[in-house]
C-alpha cells in the first residue's frame, strides 16, 4: 500500500465522520423546528455547537452560491443536501484511489 493510498483511506473515514456529523445536524435541525422551545444545556449543548461549529462552513458557502428557493410561504434550503451530496461523491472518489 502506497502513501497515497493510506492518505487517502484517513481522508476517506475523516469524511465519513463528517457525514455521520451532518445527519447529527439534520436531526438538531428538526427538533429545533418541532420543539421551538429546545434549548441543550450542559454537556448536550457543548455537542450541539460542536455540530453546528464544524457542518456551518460548508453550509453556509453553499447558500451564498444556491440562495433559498422560496416557493410560496416555504425557503427550500438546499444547503444541508449540496453539502452531503459534495462528501459522499468526493468520498467515493476516495474510495478509487484507495483500490
Amino acid at each position: 500500500m502506497g502513501f497515497l493510498a493510506l492518505v487517502a483511506i484517513i481522508l476517506r473515514l475523516l469524511l465519513q465522520i463528517y457525514i455521520f456529523i451532518l445527519w447529527g445536524r439534520f436531526v438538531l435541525d428538526w427538533i429545533r423546528v418541532l420543539n421551538r422551545r429546545f434549548r441543550p444545556t450542559g454537556p448536550l449543548l457543548v455537542l450541539v455547537e460542536a455540530v453546528y461549529t464544524v457542518t456551518d462552513p460548508p453550509i453556509r458557502m453553499f447558500r451564498r452560491i444556491l440562495p433559498p428557493i422560496r416557493i410560496g410561504q416555504i425557503a427550500l434550503d438546499l444547503g444541508w443536501p449540496l453539502t452531503l451530496i459534495s462528501c459522499i461523491i468526493v468520498s467515493g472518489l476516495l474510495g478509487v484511489l484507495i483500490r
